[in-house]
């Protein structure tokens, strides 16, 4: 079984959470201390060879554990998809992904839609299990598609019973996206529900004091953090510290942050070369600089950067020593879209089995 010094998880976001980010994120908070999950690929993608989604399950050498994201509405791809991460990425740990809300993935019964289809969704953990030798599978999901057609409880049971390590629950149905307060009492409901395996609880975490009172309230074994580290990957050190006993909200200088922007720019670049990693990173500027006094400005010249030089150059007009306004860790930070009507495929809803699902998108990323 995989083990981390404290039971928080990095969740993957699309364009955020590729091997700079991780890396950064460990040299935050610590290396082992936490998981550091990779962006969602396609289990169709991954095994028709396509190279972006190669490239997108490369870990970079000294990764450990390395931690990944399956998207897939088939059980035979997932399966092929699971034995080529473990045996050729050397893969720690799947996560497979029956959460995501966008309608390029829930209009062919993926992501969030696919735990309506309970017999598919039994069918792809168990075939991901089968091919994932000692490697454990865990399952991310949402409380469902909408408030009338939860999801939340069959699928973690059914997680359970067919040999999944653990399940995650973002608090949200698919209809919310984004929007709202995650309903943290799904998640005790769930671990009520899931007794043999660990449940995780993701939403609304954006300081470490949120990860106590959610494990606290809902009895979880842990916590998922997705938004509220966008701009402030010391939030794993936070959470390191807090769980460890040690209370701890980090609200640094901007000097601090500065620094933490220039190394971002230099992974990347690193990892990418020059042209896509400053091109990545362009959309971390507003989330570093959330609270922050900057200026219009120096904001759009930061978010169209060319290079890590300009960088440097354009961040020494910012003051060093200025603190963020009050309640800035808890502004919202990535996606804040929601609520929105789910897209499904034609007659999802009422019941029609003998309905195969669409062909799954060749989604990577997200």
């Amino acid at each position: 079984m995989l083990e981390v010094n404290t039971p928080v998880v990095l969740a993957p976001m699309a364009g955020v959470t590729n091997a700079p980010f991780r890396r950064l994120c460990r040299e935050l908070g610590g290396d082992r201390a936490s998981l550091y999950v990779c962006e969602m690929v396609g289990a169709r993608s991954l095994v028709s060879g396509d190279e972006k989604t190669r490239m997108l399950a490369r870990f970079p050498a000294g990764e450990s554990p390395r931690s990944i994201q399956l998207y897939g509405t088939d059980h035979g791809a997932v399966g092929e998809a699971v034995a080529y991460l473990v045996q050729t990425e050397g893969a720690d740990h799947i996560d497979l992904n029956f959460g995501c809300p966008v309608p390029k993935v829930t209009r062919n019964g993926g992501g969030a839609a696919l735990p309506w289809r309970r017999d598919r969704l039994r069918s792809i953990v168990a075939a991901a299990v089968a091919n994932a030798g000692d490697t454990p599978i865990t399952i991310k999901i949402r409380t469902g598609i909408d408030k009338d057609h939860p999801t939340f409880l069959d699928a973690g049971r059914i997680a359970e019973e067919e040999g999944a390590a653990a399940v995650a629950l973002h608090a949200r149905t698919a209809y919310q996206l984004y929007s709202g307060k995650a309903d943290w009492s799904k998640i005790r409901l769930l671990k009520e529900a899931v007794r043999s395996i660990p449940v995780l609880g993701n939403g609304d975490i954006w300081e470490a004091a949120d990860a106590v009172r959610m494990m606290d309230e809902t009895g979880c074994d842990g916590v998922v953090v997705g938004r509220g580290c966008l701009g402030r990957p010391w939030l794993f050190g936070d959470l390191s510290a807090t769980l460890g006993g040690k209370p701890r909200n980090s609200v640094p200088r901007l000097e601090f942050v500065v620094d933490v922007m220039v190394r971002h720019a230099e992974l990347l670049c690193d990892w990418f070369g020059d042209f896509t990693g400053i091109r990545t990173f362009r959309k971390h500027t507003g989330w570093y600089l959330k609270g922050y006094p900057a200026g219009p400005e120096l904001r759009a010249a930061l978010a169209s950067v060319e290079g890590v030089d300009q960088l440097r150059e354009l961040t020494r007009r910012l003051d060093g020593a200025a603190l963020p306004h009050e309640g800035s860790t808890r502004m919202t930070r990535g996606h804040s879209r929601g609520p929105r009507q789910v897209k499904l495929p034609h007659g999802y809803l009422a019941g029609l089995w003998d309905l195969d699902v669409l062909d799954e998108v060749a989604v990577s990323g997200g």
